[in-house]
Parts: C-alpha cells; sequence; structure tokens
C-alpha cells in the first residue's frame, strides 16, 4: 500500500472522524487504502466501511474484511451508492482529494510532467475525454478559460493562443508536445510550478473535479446523521475554497442564509477553526503533505 500512496495526515484524519466502533463511515477516496485500513482497525464487529474509487487499479488494494465494502463510483454518486448498499445515513465521511502518488508514478496515465507519455489524466479510464482531446479539440476560447480558472495562470489567453496555432501544424498528442508548443511562455527558473499549473487545469477539465466535488459535498449533508462527521483534506486552493465556504454557509457562493430571526441556517458546523495542516515532520518524510489542508465539519 506505501509504494501505492502514502496517506497524509493519517492519525489528523482519524481523530477528525471520531469513530464510533459499532459506527457506518465512508471514505469517498480509497486508492491505496490506507486510510480505509486504518479506520478498520477503529472499527468493532458491528461497525461497516464503504469505500468508493473510480480507477481500476486501486482495487488491488482491497483488504478481505467482512465489514468493507468497495463501490467502483465516482464520489459524486454517494447518495445513491450509500442507499443501494443499505447505509441510507453515516456516522463519518472522509474524502482525500485530488491525485494519487500511485497515478503520479504511471508514466502511461499522463499525469506527472516528470514523463513523456500520451497526454491522459483520466482518473476513471473508462471515461472518454482526454487531455490530449482537450489540448486539440477546444476552442482557444475554452482553453483560455480552463487554464486562467482551474489553473490559475496569469498568460492563460496567450497560453490558449499557443496551443490553438501549435496545433494548426501538428497534433499535440503528448507531454513532450505539449511542452515543446508551450515551451517560449514558461517563466525561467519557475518550470515545474508553470507546468503543474498547466496539468492541473487540464485534469481538473478532464474529470470534472470541481462539479464532482460539488455534487459530493452537497450529497454528504443528506448522508450524515446528526453529529456525524465530514473530514475532507485538499491540495490546492480551487478545492479548499469549496471546501471551505460550503462548511461555513452551506453553499459555495453568496453569504450565508437566515432565518426570521437572524439565525444562520447552515447544516455544518466548523470543529476546526481554520485548516490543519501537517507538520514539519511528516513534510520532510512526504513532500506531497507541503499543499494539504485539512478542514473537519460536524452536521447539526
Amino acid at each position: 500500500m506505501t509504494d501505492y500512496h502514502v496517506p497524509v495526515m493519517l492519525q489528523e484524519c482519524i481523530k477528525g472522524l471520531n469513530i464510533k466502533p459499532e459506527g457506518i463511515y465512508v471514505d469517498v477516496t480509497f486508492g491505496g487504502g490506507g486510510h480505509s485500513r486504518e479506520i478498520l482497525k477503529h472499527l468493532g464487529v458491528g461497525g461497516r466501511l464503504l469505500a468508493f474509487d473510480q480507477d481500476e487499479d486501486a482495487q488491488r488494494n482491497i483488504p478481505a474484511d467482512d465489514r468493507f465494502t468497495f463501490i467502483a463510483q465516482n464520489f459524486r454518486y454517494l447518495k445513491n451508492n450509500c442507499r443501494l448498499h443499505g447505509a441510507p445515513q453515516v456516522d463519518g465521511i472522509l474524502a482525500d482529494l485530488g491525485v494519487s502518488s500511485h497515478q503520479f508514478d504511471q508514466p502511461e496515465r499522463g499525469f506527472s510532467t516528470r514523463f513523456d507519455a500520451e497526454l491522459d489524466m483520466r482518473m476513471d479510464q473508462s471515461g472518454e475525454l482526454t487531455a490530449k482531446q482537450v489540448v486539440n479539440t477546444y476552442s482557444e476560447q475554452d482553453l483560455h478559460r480552463i487554464f486562467g480558472i482551474y489553473g490559475e495562470i496569469q498568460n492563460a489567453k496567450s497560453l490558449a493562443r499557443t496551443v490553438v496555432t501549435a496545433r494548426l501544424n501538428k497534433s499535440i498528442d503528448t507531454i513532450s508536445d505539449l511542452k515543446k508548443a508551450i515551451g517560449s511562455l514558461i517563466p525561467k527558473q519557475k518550470e515545474n510550478k508553470y507546468l503543474a499549473q498547466v496539468f492541473q487545469a487540464l485534469r481538473i477539465e478532464v474529470n470534472g473535479e470541481l462539479e464532482a466535488l460539488q455534487d459530493f459535498l452537497t450529497q454528504s449533508v443528506d448522508i450524515l446523521k446528526p453529529g456525524g462527521r465530514l473530514v475532507v483534506m485538499s491540495y490546492h486552493s480551487l478545492e479548499d475554497r469549496l471546501v471551505k465556504n460550503f462548511i461555513a454557509k452551506g453553499k459555495f457562493k453568496g453569504e450565508v442564509e437566515k432565518d426570521f430571526y437572524g439565525n444562520e441556517i447552515k447544516p455544518l458546523e466548523e470543529n476546526t477553526r481554520k485548516a490543519v495542516t501537517a507538520s514539519e515532520e511528516e513534510i520532510k518524510l512526504n513532500n506531497r503533505a507541503r499543499s494539504a489542508k485539512l478542514r473537519i465539519a460536524v452536521k447539526l
């Protein structure tokens, strides 16, 4: 499992869930199974754990445990699948967002700038849309939007125009092709950061990550029992902003709604004043923990 993915802030996540031995819990991002295995250690004979993952590779890590149910679905289908598996309400939900170390380390998946491979970036390998299709078929306007919003890239307009111009001469099929096409726009001494932003933008678009996250968060409120815990770990500001707003307001934009008497109407209450971050010791051992932000909420 540790070769597949080292779980970030493992003990902080478990503490946040406040596990009851006979409770029902959901790990919506199973991956290497590190968080799930730790949850199972805290469950009694009557406890249950449901785990979601859309990546076929994750199924290699399924533990042999009668209390465990694996669901090969995107977490945006949380509510229907929990009902289907006899868990219409649960005591806690854990989400570790983003790409697993395993996905980054598989060259053919096209997630990492370290390798040359076809531009893929699908978390669900049965999905139709790939990064190759995005860069070769999307309009300049749509590419501008993706790079600007999802990648938070300052020269997004120039980047989109450069991609569209480059593909007129030759299809941009591989990571190497993309790097060559946009090479003139990459800031000196900031190559890794810039490419990471470009790849983040494409990956979010290919997988519909922000829409899926909003669907999941909205459904989590209905699935959680009163007093149940929502524990979400994010790795970039776009995700964290959605999680933070939803916990604080019960929605993603605008001000929190109030009743006739001025009382705030929101389904969740923050358990921690601000996001929990990894210790310096953990960051030294696992660099991926550097950008992680953990937020914990309790259903009112």
